[in-house]
């Protein structure tokens, strides 16, 4: 059984599709690029998967359950959670005060939150700054920061969405670290990239929308050498 399958999903915004008829499956401890044009509907698909938009037809599966029109707290409490492209950690709290808020999900008392909030910013790279103000981190610790609030809840699942943009080499380097060892750790990921360099080293498949269709689906290897991919967003063949 798949853990995340999506059925024909369509999202409308008035008469406009911003997602049209777009179906595909995600296994359990898969890598999964989303890729394609600003406006493709990327981030629109992350917002129906989890929750923020209902779909207009089509339906969504994760763990084996109709869960099209769930609200996002209650997909978080199953097991699905995401960044998003904009970070917006608790701009008044501490980075770890920022994990504990996400750790309470699952945890019943302070003292385990607590606990568990340390290892995911151990895990992250991010203890040595646990008390600083989040509003005072750069962008590359807000991206992670932003992980790691979304590693709290426990997720089976995790929707990145653009969370190397903006980083220099060093920054992407940790990063991608970050994400192997989520891997390692047997969540699922499916992520929202531009770089395509990133992309095509981390994914094990890749699904590519264009004007809110998909148009391909395949390894990174596959994707890099299609025609349609090509001529609708790559430009050139890339290299898995």
């Amino acid at each position: 059984m798949s853990l995340l399958e999506l059925k024909k999903v369509s999202r409308f915004f008035g008469g406009l599709a911003a997602v049209n008829d777009v179906s595909f499956a995600v296994q359990g401890k898969e890598i999964i690029g989303l890729i394609g044009p600003n406006g493709a509907g990327k981030t629109t698909l992350f917002n129906v998967i989890n929750g923020f938009y209902p779909p207009s037809r089509g339906t969504v599966f994760f763990k084996g359950e109709n869960v099209s029109g769930w609200k996002p707290h209650r997909l978080c409490r199953l097991g699905l959670a995401r960044t998003f492209q904009v970070v917006k950690p608790l701009q008044r709290m501490s980075v770890l005060d920022n994990v504990i808020a996400s750790a309470f999900l699952r945890a019943k008392e302070r003292r385990l939150a607590e606990e568990i909030a340390g290892d995911i910013l151990e895990f992250t790279g991010l203890q040595d700054d646990r008390r600083v103000i989040s509003k005072g981190l750069p962008l590359g610790k807000r991206k992670r920061l932003e992980m790691a609030r979304a590693l709290a809840t426990g997720p089976e699942m995790l929707l990145l969405d653009e969370s190397f943009a903006g980083l220099n080499h060093t920054e992407l380097d940790v990063s991608i670290r970050i994400i192997e060892k989520i891997k390692e750790k047997g969540i699922t990921i499916m992520i929202i990239e531009h770089h395509m360099k990133v992309i095509m080293s981390i994914s094990d498949r890749i699904v590519v929308l264009n004007y809110g269709e998909k148009i391909a689906e395949g390894t990174p290897a596959e994707i890099g050498k299609n025609p349609q991919v090509i001529e609708a967003y790559l430009g050139e063949a890339q290299s898995a």
